[in-house]
């Protein structure tokens, strides 16, 4: 089982967030981050999200 499903799970079941964290090694933000794409998303959040497109954040310098 995926860690995203542990997480949304146990959160839903009456964890607080915070101890959900804990035990999961994970910040509060995530698991945020994660129930606001959960109720969007539903199922879907469950999938891991491509990264690819992305360009690099600088250029190289030509010399």
């Amino acid at each position: 089982m995926s860690k995203r499903r542990l997480v949304i799970t146990a959160v839903l079941a009456g964890r607080s967030q915070s101890e959900v964290a804990r035990a999961y090694g994970v910040s509060q933000g995530w698991i945020s981050r994660l129930l606001a794409r959960y109720a969007v998303e539903g199922e879907a959040v469950f999938e891991p999200r491509g990264r690819g497109g992305r360009r690099p954040h600088r250029a190289r310098r030509r010399r």
